[in-house]
């Protein structure tokens, strides 16, 4: 029997001490899920929560929101907002936690999927499910000092079997998690190969808290088989929610997107980079934006070049008005050569 999407994805759901309307949530992504996104995507609306982009643990106690680049947000997002953290010491982890707890996020995420060399050339990220005790350890400390929900993403583990990933989600389960993001992938792959999806109805099956599907979810038929084959809780969307932030709308409210949509998203999130960022920091992440974004299109790539290759925002909204004077030629499914 096939399910209807909107109504399995707008079914409430219930998450630690809390509860969301929607089950479509943005997954936490460094350099992508910043203020300035998700506030495009609050114009939207339609998902049931959102990540910050990853924050480093021990930085967060000497940060100030009003400058930090990634500890940052708009009070009005609270409501629906996750702070995501990495780092690989129990007590700073934990530290953090009380901070973004005292801030009044929903909520806290703990980054074991990462498998950037950045990040996990020092022992944080991914790098720790070689080291599932110090993990579970990290979770115990974060749950014995805060109350709010406490999310962990990870991965399959560094061997493309079930087993380690099953078992890791017990400790974390049984270390005081209230929910899972599940990637399905190896940490050294790079998205080379298809996820995994029958390993996500692996985790599900071995616990008891909510568990989100990731990885390659790309269509309504996608979310449908992903929420049908694995009876996961709900949905993660990564690279498909940068590059259509409508589509969270889309899905769970029957939002039917204009003939402009494309460019007025684009132009729409160069005005927030420059109310929320410095010139640098704002072409910076719209250049990562733009790689997810041009991969709607027939000629993406010589979109992404140009815009690549501009050094402010405002040859970007140029290039971009030049583009759209005519209709681009729209892509059935993303161009995964820039989906990278």
């Amino acid at each position: 029997m096939t399910i209807d999407l909107a109504d399995s994805l707008n079914q409430p759901l219930s998450i630690g001490n809390r509860t969301i309307r929607t089950r479509l949530v943005l997954a936490p992504m460094s350099m992508l899920g910043h203020v300035a996104f998700r506030e495009l995507l609050a114009s939207f609306g339609g998902y049931g929560l959102l990540f910050t982009e990853m924050c480093s643990a021990r930085r967060i106690p000497h940060e100030n929101r009003h400058v930090s680049a990634y500890f940052n947000w708009r009070d009005e997002e609270l409501s629906t907002l996750v702070c995501q953290i990495v780092g690989e010491d129990p007590a700073a982890m934990a530290a953090a936690a009380r901070i973004i707890e005292d801030q009044g996020f929903f909520g806290v995420d703990i980054n074991f999927g990462c498998s950037a060399a950045s990040i996990c050339g020092r022992n944080c990220g991914a790098a720790l499910l070689k080291k599932p005790s110090r993990a579970a350890q990290i979770v115990a400390a974060v749950r014995k000092t805060v109350s709010i929900p406490l999310f962990v993403k990870f991965r399959t583990g560094w061997q493309n079997k079930p087993e380690p990933a099953v078992e890791q989600a017990r400790r974390f389960a049984d270390a005081g998690a209230d929910a899972l993001t599940f990637h399905p992938r190896v940490a050294p792959d790079r998205r080379t190969r298809p996820p995994r999806w029958d390993y996500i109805g692996l985790v599900k099956q071995a616990v008891k808290i909510p568990v989100f599907g990731n990885g390659d979810v790309f269509s309504r038929e996608d979310c449908r088989t992903m929420l049908q084959t694995t009876g996961c809780d709900g949905v993660a969307l990564g690279r498909i929610g940068i590059a259509k932030p409508w589509i969270f709308a889309a899905w769970t409210k029957g939002f039917k997107p204009g003939a402009n949509i494309y460019l007025d998203t684009a132009i729409n999130l160069t005005q927030l980079m420059s109310e929320h960022f410095d010139q640098k920091k704002a072409l910076r992440r719209f250049k990562r934006f733009a790689l997810y974004f041009c991969a709607n299109f027939l000629f993406g790539h010589t979109l992404y070049t140009r815009i690549h290759n501009a050094d402010s925002l405002e040859l970007i909204q140029g290039i971009l008005y030049d583009f759209f004077k005519a209709p681009p030629g729209l892509l059935s499914r993303p161009n995964m050569n820039l989906l990278r």
